[in-house]
């Protein structure tokens, strides 16, 4: 009993992190833009590094807003860099966003020698520290930024999976970029404070990825996602306790295990319908054949 209280909070921001991020997925993965989450929580988390060499304490909301403001930054570079006619993709600009994001952090954290522990934490995430607070301020956040994209669906989807056919419609095709990337980048900022860098783009692209392996409907894809993270959640927590390592590592590498496996069944399912299929086209062409003879 005493380690379920102890996993109690830690474990409540992995389904909330993880339902928020299994839907935000989609939309990365269909907009191709699957670096997008790495790149916004690097500007973020150097936004807090200078915040921290500005003097700010690096848990107060001060360094947090200057950590926003980065981040609703990259939103608009991110934004602007959709092109009509794609001569240089958006990945282009979102992998130099990243590097030069990168380098930025690691030049201030040079200088910010007496928070190194806190800015480790920004990139590989301490989620058993986390309190009651701290999960219900960002079930609210998530709560609301959730709300959002439910008005706003059918946008923020055409513009996800037919960006032309939105175009043809009037829909101001940068405009609705600049507000999903703003409200990517409340969650990103949100929750890289939480768990870190890595652990956040996990639980980004891996639910979504995995759900594509066995459904192409957005519905059964966020149902997939959405329990592929719950159960990755919890077994990675656990298994961070059991195993006494660092829990977003723990969770990452969970992360990928059941992917693989997910992809194993995958293969095995699709293979095994196609070698049946094309038993019975066999079947049919040899029977085909008889008829002809008679």
């Amino acid at each position: 009993m005493e380690i379920l209280e102890f996993l109690k909070w830690p474990l409540a921001a992995s389904l909330i992190i993880a339902g928020i991020h299994a839907y935000l997925g989609v939309h990365v993965v269909e907009r191709g833009v699957i670096f997008v989450d790495l790149a916004l929580a690097q500007i973020a988390a150097l936004g807090a590094t200078i915040g921290i060499l500005a003097g700010l304490d690096a848990h107060s909301e001060s360094t947090y807003w200057v950590s926003l403001a980065f981040a609703v930054l990259g939103a608009g570079i991110f934004a602007m860099a959709r092109s009509r006619r794609k001569h240089i993709p958006q990945e282009a600009f979102i992998g130099i966003a990243y590097a030069v994001a990168s380098a930025g952090t690691i030049l201030a954290m040079s200088k910010a020698t007496g928070e190194t522990e806190h800015l480790k934490d920004m990139l590989i995430g301490n989620i058993l520290a986390v309190s009651k607070e701290d999960v219900l301020r960002t079930a609210l956040l998530y709560a609301g930024i959730g709300l959002f994209h439910y008005f706003f669906r059918k946008r923020f989807l055409l513009i996800s999976l037919n960006p032309k056919e939105a175009e043809a419609q009037g829909i101001s095709i940068r405009l609705w970029d600049f507000l999903f990337y703003v409200s990517f980048g409340f969650v990103v900022t949100r929750s890289v404070a939480i768990a870190g860098v890595l652990m956040v783009f996990c639980y980004l692209i891996v639910p979504s990825v995995g759900a594509m392996l066995f459904a192409d409907r957005i519905g059964p894809r966020l149902a997939i996602g959405w329990t592929m993270g719950t159960l990755v959640s919890a077994l990675g927590v656990y298994l961070s306790v059991k195993m006494d390592t660092p829990p977003g590592a723990t969770i990452v590498c969970t992360f990928g295990a059941v992917l693989v496996a997910m992809f194993l069944v995958h293969l095995m399912v699709y293979h095994g319908h196609e070698a049946e299929n094309g038993r019975e086209l066999k079947g049919a062409g040899a029977r085909a054949y008889e008829g002809e003879k008679e």
